[in-house]
């Protein structure tokens, strides 16, 4: 295909294709991103509305506590806080959304 000269003196040619290599560049990018971003997805097992009680028991088993529980969707919820509930007597309160959690063993 040979240039063409348009009217105001610009030529138009041949597009020049990117290498074959950039998307996949940009995908590695992009997938790298994202899994900094996410724990891991494919162990995704948030169900339970986050915040939707103001009063949890929990148990030894989910020590280290955290608010929201990671049965939790964190989509719509605060950050993530750990509370210190062993050192505070069995109970502890969550800064952010005020929920109550109890230690029932």
């Amino acid at each position: 295909m040979q240039d063409q000269v348009l009217q105001d003196g610009t030529k138009t040619g041949r597009r020049l294709q990117p290498p074959e290599s950039i998307p996949l560049l940009n995908c590695a990018l992009a997938k790298k991103r994202s899994a900094a971003a996410m724990v891991d997805p494919t162990q995704h097992t948030a169900t339970a509305p986050a915040n939707a009680k103001q009063r949890y028991e929990v148990t030894r088993a989910d020590l280290p506590l955290s608010c929201p529980l990671p049965s939790m969707a964190l989509w719509n919820s605060h950050p993530r806080v750990y509370l210190a509930i062993e050192s505070e007597g069995g109970e502890s309160q969550c800064p952010y959304c005020g929920a109550h959690f109890v230690l029932i063993d």
